[in-house]
């Protein structure tokens, strides 16, 4: 009977999983994975700070997405269309959309290489298909019913946590580390730390949860949003919270684990600098041995697979939401043309970053620089939104919730700000 009890209440759990699972999933996406690699190579544990602190900043900016969705009904953009001027929303899907691109490009090219890493040929042959498949899967397959699929391939990051058993690790550093001594505050790290920020707290996950609980209520006749049954608040904000900290705490241990690998193999042995997916995937060595590579590519691809529909997703809803056009994953092509023109315009214009000339791995890292850049005005606005009475009724954020999420805006100011002092 305990047994019975013991399952129900997991099963339970499990459906309380949604929209934040999937976005804390699709943060671990080839940005976040170069980026980390990138920190533990150049610094060791001396940046193992940054991941710690970005979980409870990023668990409230997430909240406050969720919560702007579910209780309005509307997307994030559609809330800022109501009561900010259009030009300066206008302005912020613009930084989206062109961040987002970017990042769709980066994780393109960084799959391409990587698969072609894997077989020894047809790096741009490979980001031409992957871009084709993404497209085609947005199309024609609902996103949840084949991202619980790539889930599985995403799997392979735990790879990372198996190479921090196979290598000696001074914990006692590492453990000094995560709580901020020994920190690296160098003019260096300057850049890598706005990169982690923006990798980890990206702009394109507020738009796309907020847009994931809105569809998540159409896809249930009975239920409204919380501002016209209040009644149902209780019940909602315990999912959207369970969902969020899963989500969120899944992906920050991935991220830890990435770090402290790649700083007790690659820092280690002096390699202080990633400049291609071969120098990356060196840090599985300890595990892989010589299938490293073909490791390092299917966690590339899958993440990658998992990412690139949420980055152009959420400019869609984003661009979408603002013209009045029709929305969502699982209407068909022509049932949502602007939707899915805004999607497949994306995919085409960051295909241009693979036959840029800059390595695949480096545009994965300035494409997270980029995000911690503009999730500052992201952020304020959607700290505004969540305060808005008129919008969010007697739902608006918790003084908690709110003072954290501006915390959360301040800090990533401080950094983009650092990181411009040091450059200029």
């Amino acid at each position: 009977m305990a047994g019975l009890r013991l399952r129900f209440r997991s099963i339970a759990l499990l459906k309380q999983l949604g929209p934040g699972i999937i976005t804390g999933a699709a943060d671990d996406d080839p940005s976040g994975i170069a980026t980390y690699s990138q920190a533990g190579a150049q610094s060791g544990f001396g940046l193992l700070w940054t991941v710690v602190l970005t979980f409870p900043l990023m668990v409230a900016i997430q909240l406050v997405s969720a919560h702007i969705g579910r209780i309005t009904g509307r997307g994030l953009a559609a809330n800022m269309a109501k009561v900010m001027p259009r030009s300066l929303v206008t302005a912020l899907v613009f930084l989206l959309f062109a961040a987002n691109t970017i990042n769709v490009g980066a994780d393109l090219a960084a799959m391409g290489e990587a698969a072609g890493l894997a077989v020894g040929f047809g790096q741009h042959v490979f980001t031409v298909a992957f871009a084709l498949l993404s497209v085609l899967l947005q199309l024609f397959v609902p996103y949840k019913r084949y991202a619980r699929l790539l889930m599985v391939l995403t799997l392979s990051l735990l790879s990372y946590v198996a190479v921090m058993f196979l290598v000696h690790i001074d914990w006692g550093a590492a453990g000094l580390a995560m709580i901020g001594l020994h920190a690296d505050l160098s003019p260096q790290a300057a850049t890598t730390i706005v990169a982690v920020f923006g990798t980890t707290i990206s702009p394109y996950l507020f738009f796309w949860q907020s847009a994931e609980e809105v569809e998540e209520l159409d896809h249930h006749a009975g239920k409204k949003p919380l501002k016209d049954d209040p009644a149902e608040a209780p019940k909602a904000y315990r999912r959207m919270r369970i969902d969020t900290i899963a989500g969120m705490a899944a992906s920050n241990f991935v991220a830890l684990a990435i770090m402290i690998a790649t700083a007790a193999t690659l820092h280690a042995a002096g390699k202080t600098n990633i400049q291609t997916a071969a120098d990356a995937a060196k840090a599985l060595e300890p595990l892989a041995g010589h299938f490293a590579f073909l490791l390092f590519s299917s966690g590339i691809v899958g993440t990658g697979l998992l990412a690139v529909p949420v980055l152009a997703g959420s400019a869609a809803y984003a661009v979408c939401e603002t013209r009045g056009w029709r929305i969502g994953l699982d209407y068909m092509p022509w049932e949502a043309v602007g939707f899915y023109s805004v999607i497949g315009a994306a995919v085409a214009l960051g295909l241009g970053i693979d036959y840029s000339g800059l390595d695949p791995i480096k545009a994965l890292y300035w494409s997270a620089v980029i995000n911690g850049v503009i999730a500052v005005p992201m952020m304020a606005a959607m700290m505004y939104v969540s305060s808005h009475r008129r919008l969010m009724g007697e739902f608006t954020s918790a003084p908690a919730l709110r003072w954290l999420g501006w915390i959360s805006t301040a800090v990533m100011a401080a950094a983009t700000a650092a990181m411009a002092a040091t450059m200029f």
